[in-house]
């Protein structure tokens, strides 16, 4: 189906000013990028020009990223993504499950969850999400969209300035394993912004995984590197826990907001937060409050603590879920937490039922009407610090997002999935698609991804300016973060409503978007000056 064939949207009502702090512009194209990384952005814009399709250029951009962003993602990292084929949506989970061998009682030393080492790994998944992906929908050939990636890797290539601050922040948590400082401390020291990094074991990894199409990764030779380091360094990661992953197609969850279908990918993906916060938020006219006004934010908070206290009390491997997930979105349970809010006082809800971030995200489209909504990460920067001798391959440590409380849904636990903070968004109007986005930063991402559809939606931003205003991030103790930028006025009136306020400006709190939304002959890109990264498309 061609791109001018289809039915599109036309955007009558965006604002073109730009009342924001930003160094960003909106950019206008038939086929677009847009990622947290410029190179990698490239590399995705390359497929393109060279007669691939949005699935194609979605994942040069990601294996990209495992060499040029390596402070958030790594090839030991997992995926999710959303794509719109051109008449349907799609959905992947590529979230592996933890060791068979995990119990309750490997953890019974611990007080919370460890947060490195082995005991936080379980079984990566995006290498599979990649050829799974290819191999249902690219049109290039798989080994193409890792020379990018091998390039950079073998032939070096400058740190941006956000990453290398990154970089010089975790270091200090890794000088203990060898083979991280060895792969990523060359020198024994991070790399400072324009120094020149390379990595000749990624390279010869990536090239075996698309040689192999990623068997070799979790049934072949480096899936037997993987389980022998686990061994040797007391993990319990097996072989075997490698040979049985399989990423998982589902069907996205959505809810109606405004009059557009919002999609999700299901449980274990923090991505039914966002629905449960946008179902709240339609039983109130937020467009009859200022944008950026204390009644906007107040309202918008609310509904996301409400939201925040359902999902950390019941979500987990839906096999393990004790409450259906269409129960958490319901209508009329909806509308009866929205009745709890007070528009004159701050609350710290409970569940309604009785029972650091590190991640990249990208989206893509092209001519022909494809659009991928795609999410990789290591959870926490550089993950586990666990990185395999002779590989180059850093493991992600998505096993500290379980619990270790008794009985919950989420206890940790063996051959278990456990809950994903990383969430790919799509947006789709009477069929048709009309935005694909996503917000990186842990649990910024589900009121990151509130804060741009309520802009785009009720307030009329384009996607750059809703990018570019300052945010606001609820911890899960409650206390409300607002970016510098927000208006003092707006600061003092929060407190007085019985907000626990801290005005900060860490880039990493606050996430960082990246959005590309369909309109009539193309799309308008929206990329995030808080990462390094950029728009492009031609």
């Amino acid at each position: 189906m061609g791109f001018h064939r289809v039915n599109t949207l036309r955007v009558l009502m965006h604002g073109w000013t730009f009342p924001y702090r930003s160094q960003r512009m909106a950019v206008f194209a038939e086929n677009a990028v847009a990622t947290s990384q410029p190179l990698a952005a490239q590399a995705g814009l390359r497929m393109l020009l060279d007669g691939g399709n949005a699935v194609d250029a979605a994942l040069a951009a990601a294996i990209t990223l495992t060499v040029v962003e390596p402070t958030s993602n790594g090839i030991g990292s997992d995926a999710f993504a959303l794509i719109w084929d051109g008449s349907e949506l799609h959905g992947i989970n590529g979230s592996g499950r933890s060791p068979s061998a995990w119990s309750p009682e490997r953890f019974s030393d611990y007080d919370v969850m460890p947060q490195l080492g082995w005991d936080t790994v379980t079984v990566p998944g995006a290498v599979s999400v990649w050829a799974e992906l290819s191999k249902r929908f690219g049109v290039l050939e798989f080994t193409k969209l890792f020379q990018p990636a091998v390039y950079y890797a073998n032939n070096g290539y400058g740190v941006s300035p956000i990453t290398a601050q990154k970089w010089r922040e975790s270091a200090p948590s890794f000088f203990d394993f060898p083979d991280f400082c060895a792969t990523f401390l060359p020198g024994g020291k991070p790399p400072q912004a324009g120094d020149l990094f390379k990595s000749r074991e990624m390279a010869e990894t990536l090239k075996e995984i698309g040689a192999s199409y990623g068997e070799s990764f979790y049934r072949g030779r480096l899936a037997e590197k993987i389980a022998g380091c686990a061994q040797s360094q007391g993990g319990l990661l097996t072989f075997d826990d490698l040979s049985e992953h399989k990423p998982l197609w589902v069907e996205p969850i959505s809810c109606n907001y405004r009059g557009n279908e919002v999609h999700q990918i299901p449980p274990n993906s923090q991505g039914l937060g966002v629905l449960q916060c946008l179902g709240i938020l339609n039983q109130f006219d937020l467009s009859g409050y200022p944008v950026d006004s204390a009644d906007s934010v107040h309202l918008q908070v609310e509904a996301m603590k409400l939201s925040f206290s359902d999902i950390f009390r019941h979500l987990a491997d839906p096999e393990a879920m004790s409450i259906e997930q269409q129960n958490l979105i319901d209508s009329r349970y909806l509308a009866k937490r929205a009745s709890l809010i007070d528009m004159d006082s701050a609350r710290f809800p409970q569940s309604g039922f009785a029972t650091e971030p590190g991640t990249v995200y990208l989206s893509t489209a092209d001519s022909s009407g494809m659009m991928v909504s795609f999410i990789q990460s290591n959870y926490h920067g550089f993950g586990s610090g666990i990185v395999v001798p002779e590989t180059g391959i850093s493991m992600h440590n998505r096993g500290c997002g379980f619990t270790l409380e008794k009985g919950h849904p989420n206890q940790v636990g063996g051959n278990k999935r456990p809950f994903h903070t990383i969430i790919p968004g799509f947006v789709t109007k009477d069929g048709n698609p009309v935005l694909s986005f996503g917000v990186m930063g842990a649990h910024m991402q589900a009121q990151g991804q509130v804060q741009m559809i309520t802009r785009l939606f009720d307030y009329h931003q384009n996607p750059q300016t809703a990018s570019d205003a300052p945010r606001w991030h609820v911890a899960p103790n409650g206390i409300l973060s607002l970016e510098n930028g927000v208006s003092p006025a707006v600061v003092n009136e929060l407190k007085d409503r019985g907000h626990t306020v801290l005005v900060d400006d860490p880039q990493s709190l606050f996430g960082g978007a990246q959005l590309i939304q369909r309109i009539v002959g193309g799309y308008i890109c929206g990329s995030d000056h808080r990462k390094d990264g950029l728009a492009v498309g031609f």
